[in-house]
């Protein structure tokens, strides 16, 4: 018969039944759904579909012959991209909201030092993501589109689909967004002890390649994205090295909580 817990392990006593994890995901689900239909309701009042659409095409039209649009090839496109934009927009927007469900999905379960972090580490990614997209929609595209219509014939008139503007766009988005996660990644990994820094330190070099071929392949083919994507990565590595070792020191479980786990029975 195996030994009862110490009353010293604060997770002591709180198992649930199954069933009852099967309902607090179904409500987390039902919170997260609410979270991006309020974000819906809130961006279709204002900018609207319309303004979402012409703030992420301003890059592209600063670069195109004044008076010219995006021109729409799919019959539907006209009504669709604006609203698959808007649905998308909404995500991003309720993004800290879906990753606090998350968090509080698995909150039981952790250890009250682990808590403790974990809402800063929403925070951090959360802002990290959004400085991803600000960063394309600011800089990258700017200097990109620059790029590529520097190669245009005089005798070609550019004038991108919204369709495939509006994927791409978002494609880039979703690349910087998830590629400025490294310095979360990083420290994650040297907490869970799964790397050391030292290890980290040694694999800078690696790394570098490993970026460069990431913005190889997720970014246009012109030199412009694919360097303003390796580059910062880069650059957060090393943001995720210097901040790895102080977050696996300030996360470290209280001696008493360590025993307590040791002790906990499997």
């Amino acid at each position: 018969m195996p030994d009862p817990q110490t009353p010293e392990d604060e997770l002591a006593g709180t198992e649930q039944p199954f069933v009852q994890h099967l309902f607090e995901l179904r409500d987390r689900l039902l919170y997260c759904i609410y979270g991006v239909v309020v974000a819906l309701i809130l961006l279709a009042i204002w900018p609207g579909p319309n303004g979402l659409i012409d703030f992420i095409a301003h890059p592209i039209r600063a670069h195109m012959p004044p008076g010219t649009k995006l021109i729409a090839v799919g019959v539907f496109s006209p009504f669709f991209v604006p609203l698959k934009v808007l649905m998308l927009v909404a995500v991003l927007l309720a993004l800290p909201w879906l990753m606090y469900q998350m968090w509080a999905f698995v909150a039981p379960g952790l250890y009250s030092h682990e808590k403790r972090f974990a809402v800063p580490l929403i925070i951090f990614g959360s802002l990290l993501a959004y400085s991803g997209i600000a960063f394309v929609q600011f800089f990258v595209l700017d200097r990109m589109f620059a790029f590529i219509q520097g190669f245009t014939p005089d005798s070609v008139a550019a004038t991108p689909d919204i369709a495939s503007y509006v994927e791409a766009i978002l494609s880039l988005y979703l690349a910087f967004g998830l590629a400025f996660q490294v310095p979360i990644v990083v420290m994650l990994l040297v907490r869970l002890d799964m790397v050391s820094v030292e290890t980290l330190r040694g694999f800078r070099g690696y790394f570098v390649v490993v970026a460069f071929i990431i913005a190889a392949v997720v970014t246009p083919p012109d030199v412009i994205s694919q360097l303003a994507l390796a580059v910062p990565m880069c650059l957060l590595y090393e943001i995720g090295i210097i901040g790895a070792g102080w977050f696996a020191k300030v996360s470290k479980a209280p001696p008493e909580d360590e025993a307590a786990a040791a002790d906990k029975p499997s």
